[in-house]
């Protein structure tokens, strides 16, 4: 082989060399930029996978116990309707569950030829105007036989708790009332205000007629423990059809008495709240102390006193009830998803923001 053929071969080994060690460092390259890949950007795409799985598994595990974590809830309309106390509540957290829950669909229904009330609201569920009622007090004993004769049950689940208050004109000076004074008001042996510490001026006791009636008073409440539901009134009670009738009454009957939900007639400036007790030395506001004079009002109304009937120092309370009709169909869907509504945080928080007491 002559010179100029071994040089054209050396130079031809050197280019395949060199082409050679440039394939392999591509090759190289690509090897440890795709190793490099892997260690660094593919542990952290794991990693927040990771992450995300961890932070949903924490939210799930969270109990927000809101309206919208409430199962089984039954989809419609339906009528409910009873207690005039529970308009706060009617108002503020019913609203709350049509935003959250609009599947359930609450039509409030007043009667049609009674007043507005508890007793009322019991009789139309009975009659099946209702699917389920608000109540501000107990079932009765006949309230539960008539259900079993209709072939069908009641039940009552507490959801909140409510205080009585009595409210006087606001010229009256009296100290307060004993809870056994204010029973024997209404059943006649007190007619007076002259016997219970106050100015010789005959008492004007109202109230609602005891069958459609918002609030019980003779109850457990009282010292004696007598069942005096069932007892009349005195022939000197006056009835009237709602609260706001008997608080302009009031304002006019300078002996007038009242007795409602705290909620309702704590704040108004046409009537005077009294304290309350078991004796006459432990008396407890339903208001705030100290009471806003009726001339500052309009400006600053008195605010109900629920630490004291949180904490059962005030005497006179009641207990707040959904009535849920037992018959395995749609009504009873509604009454028991209702109360289960309102027994969530969110539900008790806003029965409180409402001015009533949660039991929870």
């Amino acid at each position: 082989m002559d010179n100029t053929n071994r040089k054209k071969l050396v130079i031809s080994s050197e280019i395949a060399l060199f082409l050679r060690g440039l394939i392999i460092g591509k090759v190289l390259t690509i090897l440890v930029i795709g190793g490099l890949f892997w260690l660094l950007v593919r542990p952290r795409l794991w990693v927040s996978s990771n992450n995300i799985s961890s932070q949903s598994s924490n939210t799930a595990s969270i109990d927000t116990s809101g309206f919208g974590t409430v199962a089984n809830m039954p989809i419609g309309s339906f009528k409910y309707g009873g207690s005039t106390a529970w308009a706060p509540i009617r108002q503020l957290v019913d609203s709350q569950i049509q935003s959250d829950r609009p599947e359930l669909q609450l039509r409030y229904v007043e009667p049609t030829n009674s007043n507005p009330g508890s007793g009322s609201g019991i009789r139309m569920l009975l009659d099946g105007q209702l699917d389920f009622a608000q109540s501000s007090r107990p079932l009765t004993t006949t309230e539960y036989t008539t259900a079993k004769q209709r072939g069908f049950t009641l039940e009552q689940r507490q959801v909140g708790i409510d205080g009585i208050a009595v409210v006087v004109n606001p010229s009256l000076k009296v100290p307060g009332l004993t809870i056994d004074q204010l029973q024997q008001i209404y059943l006649g042996q007190i007619t007076n205000w002259k016997e219970v510490g106050g100015p010789d001026l005959p008492i004007t006791p109202f109230a609602q007629r005891p069958q459609d009636a918002d609030t019980v008073i003779f109850s457990d409440n009282f010292s004696d423990k007598k069942d005096l539901q069932n007892q009349a009134f005195s022939s000197q009670v006056q009835y009237v059809y709602s609260t706001t009738e008997a608080v302009r009454k009031l304002s006019k009957t300078p002996g007038g008495l009242y007795y409602a939900s705290a909620r309702t007639v704590v704040p108004q400036c046409s009537v005077k709240s009294l304290p309350l007790g078991h004796t006459p030395s432990r008396l407890i506001a339903p208001y705030r102390e100290p009471q806003v004079p009726t001339q500052e009002c309009l400006h600053k109304r008195n605010q109900v006193n629920t630490e004291a009937i949180k904490n059962g120092s005030y005497p006179l309370t009641t207990n707040l009830f959904v009535i849920i009709k037992h018959n395995n169909n749609r009504e009873q869907q509604a009454g028991e998803g209702y109360a289960r509504l309102l027994l969530t945080d969110q539900g008790q928080k806003a029965i409180e923001q409402a001015g009533f007491i949660g039991v929870r």
